[in-house]
């Protein structure tokens, strides 16, 4: 017979439990006791928010649900310049008893920011930070928001470029930022000291239009250029490595790479998308499977799950949102939906919901020229998949992001406002 014994605390006293045979529901339910008893020792809204992001990781892993209310004795106006937004107040309802609709009722503007002069094409997120958010834009610029500050501010302007800046990724460690731009320079900087690392110019001296970050060796860039390159750059030495560059041909808009970096997938403004292979540490690229659609590729997005299949969602000029299946190692792609979204000039992105495991129904989000952010479900009825429709923006709508925690969302547009959504 297996015996387990069990540690808890509660205040001073550490208890001892001999379980026979304890399931994780009963542990569960003794943590849950012991915090609703202990509740009113301690911080409210540090409880609140682990036990949101408790929940999460329970739910997650064993599909069990930590159902814990913790109510505080006062009630606070909320005001849209202060952001409380990690964890909801306890709801009516249950997450899962809510409706597609009001699990992605993004509603609430938190801030909106207006230090660009000119068009802000990428907007995200830093990773696992909801206060730090990254703004390129065509006025040559790159701004660095603190979004959860009272009330939300521009901590930086990283003023390097002198063309309209394309593209931007944070490091895995949100230390370094890497961006890219029409100059042809693609520049690495260190977030905290303000200041640029390192200027490389494109091997071709072409514009540059986007890049990313390689996510298991952040010494490694991957980036498009305007005369159809796909390159690889190491960004500590400054060297483009042997065998790290690839001819996509046209001009090579979008990057996306799963997530640990073996795979990646780059289109061009003929619609065709390649998948690659990351070879070792050098460098080197292998080209893998091709896909064609009807427009200018101007957005990727890679998911590691959806029905139990990666994805990769797709913003094609052709007035489409694909989504695509990931159908085996070397990248293939298998159509599963096609959705109508307003897009045929500008570069418009999407981007999935980054919580989709335990909520009904799954979502992702669009700009559009329409001047509309619009939520889409991508399991449901294709007669009407519109969810959520945010209606904010007085231009055409490019780059939108999420936090990590899918409690803000950010968007930018033609004209250079950046909104900041709250969950409703």
């Amino acid at each position: 017979m297996l015996t387990k014994h069990l540690y808890i605390k509660s205040g001073s006293v550490l208890f001892l439990y001999s379980i026979v045979n304890i399931s994780e529901t009963l542990y569960i339910r003794r943590r849950s006791q012991l915090l609703r008893e202990n509740a009113k020792f301690k911080d409210i809204e540090t409880i609140k928010k682990y036990i949101n992001i408790r929940s999460q990781l329970l739910q997650r892993r064993y599909g069990v649900q930590d159902n814990i209310s913790i109510s505080s004795s006062s009630s606070r106006p909320r005001s849209s310049s202060k952001a409380s937004l990690a964890v909801e107040d306890s709801p009516s309802k249950k997450k899962n008893d809510l409706t597609i609709s009001e699990n992605y009722a993004f509603s609430g503007v938190h801030h909106i920011f207006d230090q660009h002069s000119e068009q802000v094409s990428v907007v995200k997120f830093a990773n696992n930070d909801r206060s730090k958010l990254c703004c390129a834009s065509n006025d040559g610029t790159v701004s660095i928001c603190d979004v959860t500050a009272t009330p939300p501010r521009v901590s930086v302007v990283l003023d390097g470029h002198t063309k309209p800046v394309t593209g931007c990724d944070w490091s895995a460690s949100n230390e370094l930022l890497v961006t890219c731009a029409l100059d042809g320079l693609l520049c690495l900087w260190e977030v905290s000291a303000r200041r640029r690392l390192r200027s490389v110019r494109d091997q071709l001296a072409a514009p540059l239009l986007c890049c990313v970050f390689q996510p298991a060796n952040n010494n490694m860039v991957i980036a498009g250029n305007a005369r159809g390159m796909v390159e690889v750059l190491n960004v500590s030495t400054g060297i483009y490595p042997r065998g790290g560059s690839s001819i996509l041909g046209g001009r090579v808009l979008s990057i996306a790479c799963e997530s640990s970096g073996r795979m990646f997938w780059a289109a061009n403004d003929k619609g065709i998308i390649v998948s690659y292979r990351l070879e070792g540490a050098g460098g080197s690229l292998s080209k893998l499977r091709r896909c064609l659609v009807g427009g200018a590729v101007t957005c990727l997005s890679w998911s590691p799950w959806l029905a139990r299949h990666p994805a990769l969602l797709v913003s094609a000029a052709d007035n489409s949102l694909y989504l695509f299946r990931i159908a085996d190692r070397d990248g293939s792609l298998v159509l599963k939906k096609r959705f109508d979204v307003m897009h045929n000039q500008y570069s418009v992105k999407s981007t999935f919901c980054p919580i989709m495991s335990f909520r009904r129904g799954v979502c992702v989000v669009s700009g559009s020229e329409d001047s509309c952010v619009y939520f889409l479900d991508i399991e449901g009825h294709n007669e009407q998949p519109v969810v959520n429709k945010l209606q904010g923006h007085a231009s055409p709508v490019l780059g939108v992001s999420f936090s990590y925690d899918e409690s803000l969302l950010a968007t930018s547009d033609v004209s250079g406002l950046v909104i900041i959504w709250r969950r409703s």
